[in-house]
Formats: structure tokens, sequence, C-alpha cells
């Protein structure tokens, strides 16, 4: 939902989000197979949900090795990648979600057994719904973040812009306008604050620039081109090295590393934060 990649999505906005983001979804993972000649023909497609339907029905839950074993016995050829292309598609098109818990195994249920029934929005509603969820939560931000965030095309992000726009102020700065939800206030700048922050955290995974908060010289320690972020220490609002557990015999401990050696941080809030992080693990 909203880009080619699994999000955790609270149950009751699943289908919204799902009419929104879906057929530009089914069409990247169409494009994305045919390069790697793995194109499956929509009849296909449908033969599977069918036959998804079939072994889920009565809210089963199963692993996709166990969908596959299932889509093999039915002629369906189903080797790891097509069985890939097979789940995505059917998550796209509402058929299934993520199933129960099974330790470190995904599993796969039927959405509609799954998820109750919810009134249905129109597409105003989503919009706006999903702005107003962004800004709420990452404003100051400018259109392009959330088009970044949210995966609309621009047309439909402007739109749901204007839809809450009696919500939202407006900023000049750096030649961009930024929108500011009602709900944000801010506090002015607090000093000597340090956040151990995990990797993907919305901090800078909810911009599409994080120039701001990281100079892009330091873009590379903090994530990959490919989509790969990694813990980072935040300090009074700016992002200035990684972290990471190390454990070693039933012991752990936290390593810290820094972007530039002349940053300084007070020993003592770090080791706070550290046992914060610390307490949480255990």
């Amino acid at each position: 939902v909203m880009r080619p990649t699994w999000h955790l999505v609270a149950a009751e906005d699943i289908r919204w989000m799902l009419k929104l983001s879906a057929q530009r979804i089914i069409s990247a993972n169409d494009s994305f197979a045919k390069g790697y000649d793995l194109d499956i023909p929509d009849e296909l497609h449908a033969k599977g949900h069918q036959l998804l339907e079939k072994i889920l029905c009565g809210k089963k839950s199963l692993t996709k090795q166990e969908i596959a074993e299932h889509f093999n016995r039915s002629g369906i050829l189903a080797d790891n990648h097509r069985m890939t292309r097979f789940m995505a598609r059917a998550e796209q098109e509402g058929i299934i979600c993520s199933g129960e818990d099974r330790g470190s195994k995904c599993t796969y249920a039927l959405l509609e057994e799954r998820v109750p029934p919810m009134p249905e929005l129109t597409k105003d509603e989503s919009l706006a719904h999903l702005a107003r969820s962004y800004f709420r939560s990452h404003s100051p931000a400018v259109l392009q973040d959330f088009v970044w965030w949210s995966g609309l095309p621009v047309s439909d992000a402007k739109q749901a812009v204007y839809l809450i726009a009696s919500e939202l102020t407006t900023e000049q700065w750096k030649e961009q306008t930024w929108y500011i939800h009602d709900t944000c206030r801010t506090r002015g700048k607090l000093s000597g604050h340090i956040h151990l922050l995990p990797s993907y955290d919305e901090y800078l995974l909810g911009y599409k620039d994080r120039t701001d908060v990281l100079p892009k010289e330091h873009y590379p320690k903090a994530f990959t081109n490919n989509g790969l972020f990694y813990p980072v220490i935040l300090h009074e609002g700016q992002v200035i090295g990684n972290w990471s557990k190390s454990a070693k015999k039933g012991s752990a401990s936290i390593e810290c590393s820094w972007f530039r050696s002349n940053d300084c941080v007070d020993e003592t809030v770090l080791n706070q934060e550290k046992d914060k992080y610390m307490r949480f693990w255990q």
C-alpha cells in the first residue's frame, strides 16, 4: 500500500488506502515483473485469487511456502519469484492481508475474514484523511515531502492539501511553502537532547529532502540509494551519528560512531539514552 513495499496499516484504514494506491502499485509491479521475465497474465492472477479464497477460507493463516504447495498441486507453477508476484497482486486487489503471527514466518489470510467491514469513503474523503494524518505527524513539511511519503500523484497530493486547507498554516522558507497542521505546536529549541532512533524512523523516512537535519555528504551513513535505513543518533534535532547493539553471551551493549570528529555530546545524557534502550530491549 502507498508504495511497492510492505506497510503496517490499521485495519480500519486498509480498504480506503488500497483504493487510493492499488492501481499505481499494480502498474509498478507489472513493469518490474516484465523486466525480469516474471509477467503473469491477468487471467492467471484471477485463477490464483480464486485458489487463495478456497485454501484460506475459514480464517486460515498460511505461509507463502504452504500456499505455493497448493498452487503447484493445482497446476499453477509457483516458484518463489512467481509466488511473490501472485501474493503482491492479491494484496493489492484486497484479496489477502497479513495473517496470524507465527514466530519469524509471515502468514497470509483473507482480508474479508480478517478485517471487519467498514463504511466506504469517497476519494476526496480518503485524500483528506491521508493528508490530515501526514501533516498532523510531520509538520512542517512541503508538498514534495507529502508526495514522497504517500506515493500519490502530484495532482492528487495537491487536491488532498486543498481539502484540508482550513486546518493548515503556511509559511515561506527557503523559497518553499511549508504546511503546518493546526494541531502541531513547537516549543522552541531544546538543548542537550539525544535520541537513539531506529532504522526507518519517520524523522528521516517521512521527508523527501532531509538536508535540514542531515548534511547531504552524510546521507550514505544514514541510508542507501536502494532504501536501506540505518539506526541514527539525533542530537538537538540533527542526525550526527550511528548506533548499533552488540550482544555477546547473554549481555549486550550499544556502540556509537560519529559522522564528524568534532561533534560533542553530553556523555551523561547519552548513557541515559543507552540505558533507556537497554531496559526496553531486556
